[in-house]
């Protein structure tokens, strides 16, 4: 686990954070409102639950660079959720419910799942999500912005990702694509020749200087010619509070009448399980993109997510997890510490209460641009090279994975990406656990680490060729663990071993003797059992 940062960390560390906590807060703004809007629910509760994303659970938490909010892989639930309540307010309670779960998990340490998933599986992960990023971001860059972001590539509003991304090449809004190529050229020409400098130019964010284009040119565009501006839908939209009482009435409430309502803790329950375990696997990754490699404690992320869902359902704000696309955003704009995700938290506050007129000169089209080039890094074709190189072994978990999630979504993928690493595993264990050599009569079979029902049938099938007049050698020494299957059929070997006159050796650790108890029965002119420390080699069968 990294040490816990000193207040002269987070000072030194300000000007990046600041940086790009603008970025993710660029990011996050339409992603929280569009994930609301297919949600089924107000559209400020997306950012209601942004807000508490980075404030509370960036308070509470100890990541330093994952980011949280409302995510697209909770839509199709929450959606779901509501209809089956029936009530936005009594959904909230679930939303609080939920959150009370995930403390508990918390303090049970269920945080050590997100260990158990395979590096191959998580990096899959994130190329997946930038394949996704870039198929949705597309139509924006391209000027059709009729279908609302996604984080995870869940179907969102109408049609689906790949539909959406080959429709928009129907709809191509020339200023829009004029605008987004610019500034998508510009970023990776920035990127490249910020590498080669040194000094204060690495800390501008090119994400920044993107955004600042993009309003640029359309400001351009409206004193010059307003008819080819974006306008409407092209642009970034939130609400505009005329005053303090109508600020205030953004927030929405839980109504309490439906705590001890079946369908509401069943929601509850799903939200609590599915929310962490995309937070658990969103850790995994962005610990695995920080520069430093940081670790952050997985049970304290679970008590902060859910202290986050408790404050969010209190106020309005729907379920909450930490998100890999805010999060690689946030880690490719420089951040260093958590105060980054503070920060974004307190500008989409202030967003909402004093500015809103100002982010609403945004075009999507350089949020597009910001994203694709997210997108491009976490799936370059260096990391599919660099996993090809690893083996079969490596490189098929990770690319099948990324075709899992694009053909389903997140957590569906990820399940059939373990399952795909599961079974290499096991298969390397199958092929390793057992080895059989000899010359001309005299044999060697050695037994390593797990020797599990898997094995059984080759050792049966190797034992039962073995010739008349031969000499084995049985040899345990090396196995952790040997299954009573496999013993049965040494000890049905041994039984049947004088009719051919072969000789049995088996030798053994002090530690694994209790499993060959019963074959020591069978002691005689053709059975040797003899406790064996030294490491057995092919020449002890001469």
């Amino acid at each position: 686990m990294s040490p816990r940062p000193r207040a002269k960390d987070y000072a030194k560390s300000l000007p990046n954070d600041l940086a790009s906590s603008i970025v993710v807060f660029l990011v996050a703004l339409p992603l929280c409102i569009g994930i609301a809007l297919a949600s089924g629910a107000p559209m400020l509760s997306g950012i209601i639950a942004g807000i508490c994303g980075g404030l509370v659970v960036g308070l509470a938490s100890r990541s330093h660079l994952s980011v949280s909010g409302p995510a697209a892989g909770l839509t199709a639930i929450v959606l779901a959720a509501i209809a089956t309540i029936g009530s936005f307010q009594g959904f909230l309670v679930a939303v609080v419910l939920a959150g009370l779960l995930q403390l508990i998990l918390g303090f049970c340490k269920a945080g050590i799942i997100g260990d158990y998933i395979p590096n191959s599986v998580i990096k899959g992960m994130l190329a997946a999500i930038g394949f996704i990023l870039i198929l949705n971001q597309v139509p924006h860059l391209l000027g059709d912005d009729s279908h609302f972001e996604s984080d995870e590539g869940v179907k969102l509003q109408s049609g689906n990702l790949f539909s959406n991304f080959f429709s928009a090449f129907g709809n191509i809004h020339n200023s829009a694509l004029f605008i987004g190529g610019l500034c998508l050229v510009l970023y990776f020409v920035w990127n490249k020749w910020v590498s080669r400098q040194k000094g204060w130019i690495k800390l501008v964010p090119a994400p920044l200087l993107i955004v600042c284009l993009g309003v640029g040119i359309n400001t351009m565009f409206i004193q010059s010619n307003p008819g080819i501006a974006l306008q409407g839908e092209h642009l970034v939209a939130i609400p505009v509070a005329k005053s303090a009482h109508e600020f205030f009435s953004f927030f929405t409430f839980p109504d309490w009448q439906f705590l001890f309502q079946s369908e509401v803790i069943i929601v509850a329950i799903t939200l609590a399980l599915v929310a962490s375990l995309e937070t658990l696997l969103c850790i995994e990754a962005v610990d695995d993109l920080d520069p430093y490699q940081r670790v952050t404690p997985t049970n304290r992320e679970l008590k902060a997510q859910g202290l986050g869902n408790i404050v969010s359902g209190l106020i309005g704000g729907l379920p909450v997890t930490s998100v890999i696309v805010r999060s690689s955003a946030n880690v490719n704009a420089g951040a260093k510490t958590k105060m980054s995700t503070i920060y974004h938290g307190i500008f989409l506050l202030l967003s909402l209460a004093f500015i809103p007129f100002l982010l609403n000169m945004i075009p999507k089209t350089a949020l597009a641009a910001i994203l694709i080039f997210t997108g491009y890094k976490l799936a370059s074709p260096a990391v599919f090279k660099a996993f090809f190189k690893k083996g079969w072994d490596q490189f098929l978990p990770f690319l099948i994975t990324i075709i899992a999630i694009l053909s389903t979504d997140l957590l569906k993928g990820v399940i059939i990406g373990i399952a795909v690493g599961l079974f290499f595993v096991i298969r390397s264990n199958f092929k390793t656990a057992v080895f059989v050599v000899n010359d001309k009569s005299k044999y060697l079979f050695r037994l390593r680490k797990d020797v599990s029902f898997l094995n059984k049938p080759i050792i049966k099938n190797k034992l039962e060729k073995v010739p008349a007049e031969s000499k084995v050698i049985i040899d345990a020494t090396r196995a952790d663990f040997i299954d009573t299957d496999v013993i049965e059929v040494i000890e049905d070997f041994v039984i049947h071993a004088p009719l051919k006159n072969i000789q049995v050796e088996i030798k053994h650790r002090r530690s694994n003797e209790k499993g060959f108890a019963k074959i020591l029965q069978h002691r005689g002119e053709h059975l040797l059992v003899r406790n064996y420390q030294k490491e057995i080699t092919f020449s002890d069968i001469h």
